[in-house]
């Protein structure tokens, strides 16, 4: 059992029902879980609560990308639903960033705060299409530093990256790595992706896993296997 669980299980699901199945075959102690835009309106803000009340660290992946004042009061409103975690667009600015951390900052118990910087769906290609000319590891760390300068607790980064986040930034800011396959599985939509223990020894501090736990035949067996394997080469290296 770890009192902070480095696995974050995405309930990319379009129902409450199904997403419900299946987190009562997992186990609080062995991961966190990531609510998004489409399992969020399908089964609103209550049913996150619930899991919450459950034992669960939830992860609010709602990504807020608005003015700075509206983006303020989502924050809030998450919070108040008891979620552990929640995340702004970096691309937001530095206003819209500075307001959600102040907006959280009163709170008695306050969600850690991050921001998405480049999606891991997105390669050179789709940034040059959008007019940025820059390649996503430097645009990661430009947002990424800016993130860090608003006082935020994260971003959410490929596991690619978090070597070079780790190295400018530094401990204490949180890395959260999605994109992540044990080697035997499959890619699926990602393109920046990483193995567990990878993401890990290259300085991630969560790990965000879905279609490889929520798609396996045995969801927890499959979440122990991932657990035994990130935890082996600290097993290996105490008998060394």
């Amino acid at each position: 059992m770890t009192k902070d669980p480095k696995i974050i299980i995405a309930l990319d699901y379009d129902s409450a029902d199904a997403a419900t199945k299946l987190v009562s075959r997992l186990d609080p102690a062995l991961c966190k879980l990531k609510v998004g835009k489409e399992l969020f309106t399908a089964a609103g803000p209550a049913w996150v609560e619930t899991l919450s009340r459950q034992g669960y660290d939830v992860f609010l992946d709602l990504k807020f990308h608005d003015i700075p004042h509206t983006v303020a009061q989502a924050c809030k409103v998450a919070a108040s639903l008891g979620v552990w975690m929640v995340n702004v667009h970096a691309l937001g600015g530095r206003a819209m960033m500075s307001a959600a951390r102040e907006a959280l900052e009163t709170l008695p118990q306050r969600p850690k705060l991050i921001a998405v910087t480049i999606l891991t769906s997105m390669g050179a290609s789709d940034l040059a299409e959008l007019g940025i000319q820059e390649a996503p590891r430097q645009m990661v760390a430009r947002l990424a530093l800016l993130a860090n300068a608003c006082g935020l607790d994260g971003v959410v980064c490929s596991a690619q990256e978090a070597s070079m986040l780790r190295q400018q930034i530094g401990i204490g800011f949180n890395l959260v790595t999605p994109g992540i396959r044990p080697a035997s599985a499959a890619r699926d939509d990602q393109n920046r992706i990483m193995t567990p223990t990878g993401a890990l020894t290259a300085g991630a501090n969560y790990l965000v896993i879905g279609r490889p736990i929520t798609q396996a035949p045995d969801p927890l067996a499959a979440l122990q296997s991932i657990q035994q394997e990130i935890n082996l080469p600290s097993l290996l290296g105490a008998q060394a």
